[in-house]
């Protein structure tokens, strides 16, 4: 079992940047290949970012590209996803999950473990 934990969302103005933290409670933090998705109000959830568990592989959703950056550090069990350049369509709940395989996945039922989330508000 892995317990997920994210933090730093908020409301943030248009052009803004935020910083997200997903901790993690697994030891074996490096086995798991992490990823951020977001959901809208009214639609799917969806990927936005991923990274490989030694962090060498890293992926982005075309909205994120230029945009975002998804590091991790695996002596602190934590990913996160440094976000600029915020626009209102970024709105969303952001949650991080945790496939129990090295290698990213864009799907989200390829991910074992969820956090509870954390709201993402940009005003215009």
């Amino acid at each position: 079992q892995a317990q997920l934990v994210e933090s730093g969302g908020g409301l943030v103005q248009a052009g803004g940047s935020l910083r997200l933290s997903c901790a993690a409670s697994r030891r074996t933090f490096s086995d798991y290949a992490m990823g951020w998705f977001r959901q809208a109000p009214g639609k799917e959830r969806e990927f936005v970012a991923g990274i490989s568990g030694s962090g060498n592989n890293i992926e982005y959703a075309d909205s994120a590209k230029g945009r975002f950056t998804i590091s991790r550090d695996n002596a602190k069990n934590t990913v996160y996803l440094q976000m600029n350049s915020l626009k209102p369509e970024d709105t969303a709940v952001y949650y991080c999950a945790a496939r129990t395989y090295l290698l990213i996945s864009r799907r989200p039922n390829d991910y074992d473990y969820w956090g509870q989330g954390t709201q993402v508000t940009v005003s215009s």
